[in-house]
């Protein structure tokens, strides 16, 4: 269960303490951490949040350290237990109803001051607007490095002429458009910083009742860091939910047109399911980015997952080939998405495909 400490240190208007400065109860705590910022929106934890922490909980038990979660906003103590339960040994919590709407300048002002002070050795971010939005800013601040978009962390050594590296943080994403993965490093400046796509780990299970530490934050901004009010919020519903569905029904350079992805809507309909698509048919037109499966779209996991006229590139295939049942369907029986496949069609999916839709209607 959570346990809530006395503020150790706490944040001011004045100027923040030097990196490795610290003395009392709590010059400790944090050093060497692997820290995860939160994100929060009506009450809730952003799904990506919690993914982080279950890899944060990997790497740290690699590093031999301890997870800590950055919870900045108003009213969100009731969200602590729900962090510790995911994984999170100490959360960092800055509560204040002037950070009731992120706002760019007071959250990085409050996160890059708590870095300086406890000294975590990684920190991750969700790969979303607000992610993007925040973790540069800190990372300027604290002019340390910044990975963006990852797709895996992992911890490993690297060597130079100079030095060996140990237990470095590997930050590891698609680059040049997706035709090479980088790994990339910052073995010379801490914290070790990234976001991380959303959907690429998975959502760890809970433990409920797991024990934890909660740190209080004193918050006290100057005026400055308020220049900017939210005055309206307007929320709109995503159009696509790839992450959530069950039953995903990809389209890929095969589907040979715009119109022909009339075909995999018919039967993702038919499945209840929803339309995916490989980057071939995003790029050519045929359907919108939001609908893209695979490293530089959206990672799924999908009790079926139909590739249609997919022919399977790695990009493609790390962001779906954790799925439960994959039915694949292609003219060419040597394509690459056979190799990961649960069952496999060989044939002209315009001809497939409405054999079976036709058996699956017969059926219900």
């Amino acid at each position: 269960m959570a346990r809530r400490d006395q503020a150790i240190g706490g944040l001011s208007g004045a100027d923040s303490p030097s990196r490795g400065a610290g003395s009392g109860s709590g010059a400790d705590t944090g050093a060497g951490e692997v820290w995860v910022f939160i994100q929060t929106g009506d009450g809730t934890v952003a799904e990506v949040s919690l993914e982080l922490l279950g890899r944060a909980r990997e790497l740290a038990s690699e590093l031999d350290t301890a997870v800590g979660a950055v919870l900045v906003g108003s009213e969100v103590s009731p969200l602590v237990q729900t962090l510790i339960d995911h994984g999170a040994d100490r959360v960092y919590m800055a509560d204040d109803p002037a950070l009731r709407d992120y706002l760019a300048q007071p959250y990085a002002r409050v996160v890059s001051r708590l870095i300086e002070q406890y000294q975590p050795e990684i920190v991750l971010y969700g790969a979303t607007t607000t992610g993007r939005d925040l973790a540069p800013r800190v990372a300027s601040t604290l002019r340390t490095g910044l990975t963006a978009d990852c797709t895996d962390l992992r911890i490993g050594p690297h060597q130079t002429k100079e030095r060996d590296y140990e237990r470095l943080l590997y930050q590891i994403r698609p680059a040049f458009g997706g035709n090479i993965i980088a790994t990339i490093i910052s073995p010379d400046h801490r914290p070790q910083m990234a976001t991380v796509r959303e959907g690429v780990f998975r959502l760890p299970e809970p433990e409920p009742g797991r024990d934890g530490q909660v740190v209080m934050v004193p918050v006290n901004l100057p005026a400055e860091d308020y220049c900017v009010h939210v005055i309206h919020r307007s929320l709109e519903e995503k159009g696509v939910d790839l992450k959530g569905a069950s039953v995903i029904v990809a389209g890929g350079a095969g589907v040979g047109s715009r119109e022909g992805f009339a075909l995999i809507r018919e039967l993702a309909d038919t499945l209840g399911g929803v339309v995916g698509a490989s980057r071939a048919a995003v790029d050519a037109g045929w359907i919108g980015h939001e609908h893209q499966v695979g490293q530089t779209g959206t990672t799924v996991r999908p009790k079926l997952y139909i590739a249609a006229g997919i022919s399977g590139s790695v990009q493609h295939r790390a962001g779906m080939d954790e799925s439960a049942r994959i039915l694949a369907i292609d003219a060419d029986p040597q394509a690459p998405i056979f190799s990961v496949a649960h069952y496999g069609i060989v044939g002209d999916l315009h001809e497939v495909i409405p054999r079976i839709i036709r058996a699956y209607r017969s059926k219900v």
